[in-house]
Parts: structure tokens; C-alpha cells; sequence
């Protein structure tokens, strides 16, 4: 019996299984829709659409390159952390960072119906919902980044298996292996100290007003506890706040971090960039960069083995 592209639309449709799936069922139960249900059922493949509502907040992220200027990074998330570590699990998270660095994807839900280049008989999406039957796990893509650098170079860095990915996009007039190694440093500063900003310029002004609002609430705090003899007035405590602030933003501007490899302790990333520089002739300076870590901002489910247990004792 000839399989139509209708009959396998539907039996996503009825399954949530991935179109490739649906069609090797078809073909395998002749075209019978019943048939091929319990074919999925057996498989494995249905099992995707009952995993909809689990929480997946572990996984691992991947970063794609072409030479010194093109470089992706995808975040995929599963379960638990045992996934993580599967290597068809590696393998897919692998693939689907070489589509994000060749996708015209500007937001996820285009990326996700693109055609998927492994098999372009199906969308990035359908990829998923099968190797979530493959992997018989909650698994989501959950989201990516491109970058291509106009007047420089980029680096990147993974750490911890892939659970910190980190891309730096830096401004060069020269290209060479110290100046790959230096900003692939960066990137490792990145991953480390995770900073929010390149550069105190970059920091919006509604952020340091809200920072200083928490800063003054914690100075009020602590004056209030000193003897009264020794409490500063309002507008003492206003101009503290200014050495305040300038410390935390030295903290979160990578310009201004104490550089990871500085051997005196003191050397900022500025200064250490401006030393590679001089060294090699070049005018280098940070533009951006990309940091992601797995799981960040998810809310993890809190596991209760043992009533996990009793409360399937119970239904059995």
C-alpha cells in the first residue's frame, strides 16, 4: 500500500511521535492506523509526548565553529545528568550546534521548523521528538546562538564536559596563534567568573540605579547598627555608595575582573589584552561574548525517591 504524506501527518498527529517514526509504522503495519499505533507503542516512540511536562534541567551545551570568525552555541537540555553523558546524546546535541551555525534562524520556533540537515525529509523538531523516543527521556533545545565576527576574531571555550560553553568575540588588526591563545584565555575568564557586561560603558544606567537602591538599603542597615555616636548622616552614606558600586561593577565588567592568570594577582583582562597587544603589533579589544551554563534559570523539580516509589506501589 502506498503510504501518502496525509496518513503519516495524522498519525503524528494521534501520537507525537517524529514523521519518520509515523511513516516506518505505516510501512511496517501496511497502512493500517491502529495497527500502526500500537507499532509506535511498542517502539518506544510514543513515549516523547507523555515526557511533555517533566522538567529537563540538565544536558549539556555545544559550540560549532568555521575557522576564526563563524561559531554557534546550542544549550539541549535533559533530565538527568546520567543523559547527559550518553553518547548518541552527544552525538545529536553536536549535530544540532552545526545547524545553529548554518541556520537564517532569527528566533527558536524557526529554528525548530527548519529542515533538519542530518535528514531533510524532517524539520529540527521532528530530530528531537526522535531521539527523545531513542533516549526515552524529557530532551528540549532550548536555545542557540550565532555569531560571525566583521574585524576580528572569536574564541571559544567548554568547560566541564560541556556544561559551561563560552564564545568571545574580540577586535583584532592582527591574527596570530598568541592572539587566538590569548582570547581563548578570555573566554576561559568568561566561564569562570561569569561577568555580565564587557565594560562599565555596556552597564545600563536602570541597572545601577537599581543597584544603587540595594546598596543604600544594606548601608542604612548596617549605620543603623553602629552606636549612635558613630552613625553617618544620609548624605555621607549616598557618597559611599559610589566606592560601592564601582567595586561590584569591577566584578561583573570583564574589562575591569582581575585577570584568571595574572601573575601578581593584580593584572586586570584590560591590561592583560593590552600587553598582548603591544607584544604583537596589534590594536586588540573585547566586543562581546556568549556564556551559557546548563540549566540556568530552570527550576529544578526537587526529587522524592522514596515517595516516587510508594506512590507507584500504589497504582500497581
Amino acid at each position: 500500500m502506498t503510504i501518502t504524506a496525509a496518513m503519516v501527518k495524522e498519525l503524528r498527529e494521534i501520537s507525537g511521535a517524529g514523521m519518520m517514526e509515523c511513516k516506518k509504522a505505516l510501512t511496517e503495519t501496511d497502512g493500517n492506523m491502529d495497527e500502526a499505533m500500537e507499532y509506535l507503542r511498542k517502539s518506544g516512540a510514543m513515549k516523547a509526548e507523555k515526557k511533555a511536562s517533566r522538567i529537563a534541567a540538565e544536558g549539556l551545551t555545544r559550540i560549532a565553529v568555521d575557522g576564526d570568525t563563524k561559531a554557534a552555541i546550542v544549550e539541549v537540555n535533559s533530565e538527568t545528568d546520567f543523559v547527559a553523558k550518553n553518547e548518541k546524546f552527544q552525538t545529536y546535541v553536536a549535530k544540532v550546534a552545526a545547524q545553529a551555525l548554518h541556520t537564517s534562524a532569527a528566533d527558536l520556533d524557526s529554528f525548530m521548523a527548519e529542515k533538519w540537515e542530518d535528514n531533510p525529509e524532517e524539520s529540527v523538531k521532528d530530530s528531537l521528538v526522535e531521539m527523545i523516543a531513542v533516549i526515552s527521556e524529557k530532551l528540549s533545545i532550548r536555545r542557540f546562538e550565532k555569531i560571525e565576527a566583521v574585524d576580528g576574531i572569536l574564541a571559544n571555550y567548554s568547560h566541564d564536559g560541556g556544561r559551561i560553553g563560552v564564545i568571545v568575540e574580540a577586535k583584532t588588526d592582527v591574527v596570530n596563534d598568541e592572539i587566538r591563545e590569548a582570547v581563548r584565555n578570555i573566554a576561559m575568564q568568561v566561564a569562570a567568573l561569569s561577568p555580565k557586561y564587557v565594560s562599565a560603558e555596556d552597564v545600563p544606567e536602570d541597572f545601577k540605579e537599581h543597584e544603587k537602591e540595594i546598596l543604600l538599603a544594606q548601608a542604612i542597615v548596617e549605620n543603623d547598627q553602629l552606636p549612635e555616636e558613630k552613625r553617618k548622616p544620609q548624605q555621607i552614606l549616598e557618597k559611599m555608595l559610589v566606592g560601592r558600586l564601582n567595586k561590584e561593577l569591577k566584578e561583573i565588567c570583564l574589562n575591569d575582573q582581575i585577570y584568571v592568570k595574572s601573575e601578581d594577582g593584580k593584572q586586570t583582562v584590560a591590561s592583560y589584552i593590552a600587553e598582548v597587544g603591544k607584544k604583537n603589533g596589534a590594536s586588540i579589544s573585547l566586543k562581546r561574548f556568549i556564556r551559557y551554563e546548563v540549566g540556568e534559570g530552570i527550576e529544578k523539580k526537587q526529587e522524592n525517591f522514596a515517595a516516587e516509589v510508594m506512590a507507584q506501589a500504589a497504582k500497581d
